[in-house]
């Protein structure tokens, strides 16, 4: 339930408290970015949202950011690789003489239709 709880945080970009009592009236909670910020804003509604939630949560943007740039970065790097295989492979092709001949750009007066 706690990661549930922090799950919503990061996704609605909020603060939360949550705190629940078991049967025997022990209490367990749970704050994102933390109880004792979320508490201090509760008793003081003066203070701004920022003041207490910024810097985790800039962090974890600026950290999502940079781990999709590096997936982009290195689905980049891979598609080069591609490229230039298919380069080799077509100038290697040509200089042989043994370029694919796909049917279906052959002319169709040549398609052996049986």
């Amino acid at each position: 339930m706690y990661k549930k709880i922090f799950d919503f945080s990061a996704l609605c970009v909020g603060e939360i408290l949550f705190i629940i009592f078991s049967p025997t009236g022990k209490p367990y909670s749970f704050g994102h970015p933390s109880i004792e910020s979320i508490a201090k804003r509760f008793s003081n509604r003066s203070l701004p949202l920022q003041e207490t939630t910024d810097g985790p949560i800039e962090t974890y943007h600026k950290e999502r950011i940079n781990l999709l740039v590096q997936d982009f970065n290195h689905i980049q790097d891979q598609l080069y690789v591609i490229k230039e295989k298919k380069k080799e492979i077509a100038l290697a092709q040509w200089l042989h003489g043994t370029e694919i001949r796909h049917w279906w750009k052959a002319p169709i007066d040549q398609d052996n239709l049986r």
